[in-house]
């Protein structure tokens, strides 16, 4: 499994106006596209814009397009042919859309239809950021909705009659007032699963649609029956007035609760897709290419291998890539999980949705389309709703067995009634026969699994968790031992003052102020630590001059006349700035499992920031709950021994593996899952892979 943190591209407003008339939707000036000097409309919203004056202007085809504003662009950009197709001819999905099966993904097939297995209607493979509402679901809530409606009054003259005695129709009405009312709500509403009945008899297929088919259609063929001709059954089935009873209000609530069933089935699985829109949110709609004619607006899916993109702060990176040119702070979250910044230069590799924080940068795009990691992720979430626990193999088996037997005693009850019931006996049998048909339609034995599958994956998808498959969940379900890496995951991976220590004759906040002055260029993990620590704490910053960053040592610069230096021992000896008194505050710092960062003034050792990776909030709480389980759990990093039983004792980690390098760290696992545990490890990514993968179930953060 895979987490990532939350990430929704909203679209705010986003009215289709491609088709309405040149009326004002976006204010401002008017902007088109067109020849010579006449106006050309907004492809959007239909406004009229001069060529000569719009800011706003994008190719496409080798065509220019104008528009009135840059909301107006930005959706051209996303999707040019949604707004230069009349509305009415744009298809729902592209020619050859794959659909499939959500509770049989084996089925697939070209266009839509129906599984063959268990009668349910296919849905495209592949979800698309178009959110229009899914037509079946539309097509079963209008038959659900007008089913309801009719059988109401069905279900109130019946049941009046038989649980309170009223007779609210005049005797003789009550079963043509049913049937009139009930024959749409079976024929038309209820059609779809007479159809679905009739092809799992065709394929062989028994499924929930044939119990449903069979107990609806005798229910109601034997009360049209009984309605239109009951002189064609003996006189004991007749009352005092030679009427027939007829039970068109069990076929019309049946049909309504199958369709309700139906309706909250479909929800489910819009949820699910939903889930996956929200992923796919996260890609930007558009790239800035640069050109030999300088930058120019595309579409994402314009972009080729090898195109040269510029990103600017605040903007998302378009593709995976390189940087060729520039250097910036990248938030990654999205993708990675991880919550600190990442600082980019020439040569690193960046991911596709990522937001640009600060700094501008040239980068050259190496994988588009499906082959981007964010297209991963969703094609992996994708497959995971789909695919099959290994109990849903034990299930559909049962099921293809249950539906004979149900039918078959369903036959057996009939003939029981009928032949030794009281009278009368045949009704008293057709009654026994609907009522086995339909409650023993196995709807929860066939959609339990796999709703439950989807939905949870498609709510873990919501939530940031990605779960690759089924039989991950199923084996999760086991796990008896549970290995935490350290950093990142029971920490939260942002560096954060913890403590200042002063020496003699210097004041802690002045000794922050100074520091943070010194680092207010600087973009390390650790410089904005102290940054953000001074700006908790009000105060005002000071000019330095003769900025200096000694590669992994520290920084330098001078700030009121006086130089500033704040870093590690190295750098404090290169100095020659003696530390010895402050040894012992660094040195507790480093066993509460902070680093420890000198600070000098003029010449003499003025105190030590203890900086360390925070304890998540909700992690000692998570941990407490999983030992109430009964989980064990162990800590593994790669930290020294003492800032690893630090942080275990804070939270009340009792086994600790500590200094264990990447490759040592499957080895731990390896030895645990010997031991005879079920092994779930949970890490913050590359350097925790091996273990990630040697254990039962890996949770990467």
């Amino acid at each position: 499994m895979a987490e990532v943190g939350q990430g929704h591209a909203h679209e705010g407003h986003a009215h289709h106006h491609h088709d309405a008339p040149a009326a004002s939707c976006c204010g401002g000036k008017h902007g088109t596209a067109a020849e010579g000097g006449a106006l050309a409309t907004d492809p959007v919203c239909g406004m009229k814009v001069d060529p000569a004056t719009a800011k706003h202007r994008f190719s496409h085809k080798g065509e220019d397009y104008f528009f009135c504003s840059a909301r107006c662009r930005e959706r051209f950009a996303a999707e040019p042919e949604k707004f230069l197709k009349p509305r009415e001819s744009e298809p729902a999905l592209p020619a050859g859309t794959i659909y499939t099966c959500p509770m049989h993904p084996e089925v697939r097939q070209v266009g839509p239809g129906s599984c063959p297995i268990c009668g349910m209607a296919l849905e495209p493979e592949e979800v698309t950021l178009d959110d229009k509402p899914d037509p079946e679901l539309v097509d079963m809530t209008r038959r659900f909705w007008i089913a309801l409606v009719l059988t109401l009054p069905v279900f109130v003259i019946e049941m009046a009659g038989h649980a309170l005695g009223l007779e609210l129709v005049p005797m003789g009405w009550a079963n043509w007032i049913s049937f009139a009312l009930a024959t749409p709500v079976v024929l038309w509403a209820g059609a779809p699963f007479f159809v679905r009945g009739w092809q799992s008899l065709v394929t062989r297929n028994l499924n929930m649609f044939t119990l449903i088919a069979m107990g609806v259609g005798v229910a109601y063929v034997y009360s049209v029956v009984g309605t239109l001709a009951p002189h064609l059954f003996p006189p004991a089935f007749r009352d005092m007035h030679g009427q027939v009873a007829v039970y068109f209000e069990a076929a019309a609530v049946i049909t309504v609760l199958v369709l309700l069933g139906q309706v909250l089935e479909l929800r489910a699985r819009a949820q699910t897709s939903g889930a996956i829109r929200a992923l796919l949110g996260l890609a930007p709609k558009t790239a800035r290419r640069i050109t030999e004619h300088g930058d120019e607006d595309v579409a994402i899916e314009a972009i080729a291998v090898d195109d040269r993109l510029r990103v600017r702060p605040g903007e998302k990176v378009p593709v995976d890539g390189i940087v060729i040119e520039g250097h910036a702070v990248l938030d990654e979250s999205m993708v990675t999980g991880e919550s600190m910044p990442v600082s980019k230069n020439e040569g690193d590799r960046v991911i596709g949705g990522t937001v640009n924080q600060s700094g501008g940068f040239v980068m050259r795009a190496e994988k588009i389309g499906r082959d981007t990691m964010l297209a991963r992720i969703v094609d992996m979430v994708a497959k995971a709703q789909r695919s099959r626990a290994p109990i849903q193999r034990l299930a559909d088996r049962v099921a293809g067995w249950f539906v004979p037997a149900v039918i078959a005693v369903a036959v057996l009850a009939f003939a029981a009634w009928t032949m030794f019931g009281p009278e009368p006996r045949f009704t008293f049998g057709l009654v026994a026969a609907v009522t086995v048909l339909i409650i023993a339609c196995p709807c929860a034995l066939g959609l339990a699994t796999p709703m439950s599958i989807m939905v949870g994956v498609g709510r873990g998808a919501h939530s940031g968790i990605l779960i690759r498959n089924a039989e991950a969940l199923e084996r999760m379900e086991s796990i008896d031992t549970l290995v935490l890496d350290k950093t990142g995951t029971l920490t939260e991976g942002k560096p954060k003052v913890v403590g200042v220590i002063a020496a003699k004759e210097f004041d802690e906040a002045e000794l922050l102020r100074l520091a943070a002055s010194v680092e207010r260029g600087s973009e390390h993990p650790l410089a904005l630590a102290i940054l953000n620590a001074a700006k908790e704490r009000q105060l005002a910053l000071a000019e330095v001059s003769g900025f200096a960053s000694p590669s992994g040592k520290g920084a330098t610069g001078t700030i009121e006349g006086k130089p500033v230096a704040l870093g590690n021992a190295m750098l404090m000896g290169e100095l020659k700035i003696a530390t010895s008194a402050l040894d012992a505050a660094a040195e507790t710092a480093r066993q509460d499992g902070a680093t420890a960062i000198y600070v000098a003034v003029d010449g003499r050792a003025a105190g030590v920031i203890a900086i360390a990776d925070p304890i998540k909030p909700s992690a000692r709480e998570a941990l407490a709950a999983l030992r109430g389980d009964g989980l064990r759990v162990v800590m593994l990093t790669g930290d020294n021994a003492t800032t690893a039983r630090a942080v275990a004792k804070r939270l009340g980690i009792d086994e600790v593996e500590a200094g264990v390098l990447p490759e040592r760290k499957s080895d731990v696992v390896q030895r645990l899952r010997g031991e005879g545990r079920a092994v779930a490890m949970v890490g913050d990514g590359v350097n925790d892979a091996p273990a990630l993968a040697a254990a039962d179930v890996g949770i990467a953060m």
